[in-house]
Formats: C-alpha cells, structure tokens, sequence
C-alpha cells in the first residue's frame, strides 16, 4: 500500500512539473526581430528639442524601423526630453537606469553625460555629440573601452571659414554666442580660436548660461561683429528665430552650422545631415541588440558634408551667391521676417 501512495505521490510530482514547463516556455530569441518576443526596451534622453536634434531621433528611429524593430510591437521607446536642463537630463538617466532599460540612446553632450553618470552597465548609443572623448565618454574614438559608441557630428571648422569667406570676403570679426557649462560648445570655441586667424579672421564671443541671457549677449556683439557665427550649441540653437530677427535688424549674416540653422534663417553652412546621422547611429543601434559589444565599436562620424543656403537670407542681405557655391548648394527658404 505504501509502495503504490509513493508511486502515485511521484506520478502527480511529474505530471505538475511537466505542465510547469509548459507554462513558462523559455523566450525566444532570433537575430530575426520578429521572430523574437521579447520586448527591447530603450530609453532616449534629449537634452532640448530643436530641428538637428529632432532629425538625429526622427532618424535613429526610422533605422531600427528599417531594420525591423518598431515601436510598439517589438520594442518599447521612451522619449524624455530635458528642456535644457542639465539636473533634468540626469534625473532622466537615473530613471532610465533605475527602470534597466536594454538601451540607452543619449543626444547631445549633455544628455550622453548624465547617461554615462548614471550606468557604466546598459549600453549607451550617443549622437549630437562633438568630442566623445573630450567629454569622457570614450577612451578613444577607434575603441571607446566603455558602454558607450554612436556617432559625432564633428564638423571641421576650416570648412565652414571657407564658406564665409566666399560669401562675405570683405568680414574680419566673427561673433560667437556659446554656452559656457556646455562641454560641446568648450571645445568648438577653442577650435574656431585656433583656426581663425588661417582666415583673417578675429573671433569676439559672448557666453551665455540659459535662453534669457541671449538678447543681452547677442547685442553686446553688436557694431563689433562683421557676421556671426552658431556653432553646434543646443541651447543657442534652440533660440535661432530670436537670434536671426536680431541679426536681420543689423544687416548681419549668419553662417550656422548645421541645416536646421539655415532653414531658420541663417545665410549658409557646410554642415551634416543630423536625420542621416541619427539613422547611421541607429544602425549601429541595431549591432548592438544583435550582439555587438560597444565597447569595441567605433564612434563614428558622417563623412558627407552638406553645403545650404538661404536664399530668403540672401536676399533679405542683399547678398549675391558666388556660381561655384549657387550651382550646387541646396537652396532653402524661411526664417525671415
């Protein structure tokens, strides 16, 4: 009688292990996203929201579509936008880490910084970002060693010097309006005060610490300044309609440098394509969940450089394009009132 209750006890212990089983199959896993049921989970910080940054996330996105990863069926996108606030940006890293997000996609300097603060485990995608190793996010750009790759959007400034001294032979003082507690806009304004004086040129730069602070700045350069110059700075970028009113009242030109600040009335640039470098960034994106170590991946920069005018600007300024910029710049309108 005991052998058979024994029997019968171990029937029943492998009769419920075996329905265990079959309750909690294992996740499926495929280099095929649709075949994968698992829900990737990103989380993308953006430190203020203006037309480059925008395009960057716009195109990461499309990249992962492309690759077959969309919202809301196999992945799970949470955008956060720090409104220029750096105490924001790294509450909204911490968050992300807290939650062990599967990735982390950081545009912008500041952005990428407060991620990196925040985890040294999740992999981290960066874009809009100037100098990854000057900022401390890579040890190198050939092998960052660390949790973090992406893209640059590094632009020579000899390139967009060139391009002023085309369209404006006759300048010699360019203003500059930067933010100084940005590491990115550090580095650009040692790099065009280095690069300068090859040209002629004399740079005169007004720092500023939040939005409120441009329109004093901003007149301080004027009567001193023959044109002025924008460089990838997000919290000066994010204020271009002002900037480029208050430059049109002057007759001053404005050589940006990137294509979202043309479209909002600056004269031109020699810039980059932040949708396309927002897609490059989620390709690599895609290396990553598919197995690649950041680590070892290279940041990346796009190698295709875009030349933009303005004919509103030019015209507005009075300003005649030379034939070798007009017959093969993209032309654009806007941004003058």
């Amino acid at each position: 009688m005991v052998g058979k209750k024994i029997s019968t006890l171990l029937a029943v212990i492998l009769t419920v292990s075996i329905l265990g089983g079959c309750a909690k199959p294992q996740a499926v896993t495929s280099n095929n996203p649709e075949e994968n049921k698992n829900i990737v989970k990103i989380g993308i910080t953006q430190i203020v929201e203006h037309p480059a940054l925008d395009s960057a996330r716009g195109g990461f996105i499309e990249a992962l579509k492309s690759k077959g990863y969309e919202d809301g069926k196999n992945i799970e996108i949470d955008f956060q936008n720090a409104q220029g606030d750096m105490p924001t940006a790294q509450t909204i890293a911490n968050s992300f880490a807290s939650q062990k997000k599967d990735m982390i996609l950081a545009i912008a300097t500041p952005s990428a910084q407060a991620a990196y603060n925040a985890t040294k485990d999740i992999p981290i995608l960066i874009t809009a970002v100037t100098d990854p190793v000057a900022a401390g996010l890579a040890k190198s750009l050939e092998k960052p060693d660390t949790n973090v790759t992406g893209t640059s959007d590094d632009v020579p400034i000899e390139k967009q010097f060139e391009l002023l001294k085309k369209l404006l032979p006759n300048s010699k003082k360019v203003g500059i309006l930067y933010n100084t507690s940005e590491s990115n806009s550090q580095i650009q304004i040692e790099k065009v005060k280095k690069a300068a004086p090859d040209f002629g040129l004399e740079i005169i730069s007004a720092g500023i610490t939040n939005v409120n602070e441009i329109p004093q700045a901003l007149n301080s350069l004027m009567g001193k300044m023959d044109v002025l110059y924008i460089p990838t700075d997000n919290m000066v970028a994010s204020a271009i309609p002002l900037i480029s009113s208050k430059c049109f009242e002057k007759s001053i030109a404005i050589i940006g440098s990137e294509s979202g600040h043309v479209i909002q009335g600056a004269l031109a640039t020699t810039g980059i394509d932040y949708y396309k470098l927002g897609f490059q960034t989620g390709l690599m994106a895609v290396d990553v969940l598919n197995g690649n170590k950041t680590n070892t991946m290279p940041i990346t920069t796009l190698k295709d450089m875009e030349l933009v005018i303005n004919t509103d600007a030019a015209k507005k300024l009075n300003i005649s394009i030379p034939d070798e910029i007009d017959s093969i710049a993209e032309k654009v309108t806007g941004g003058v009132q």
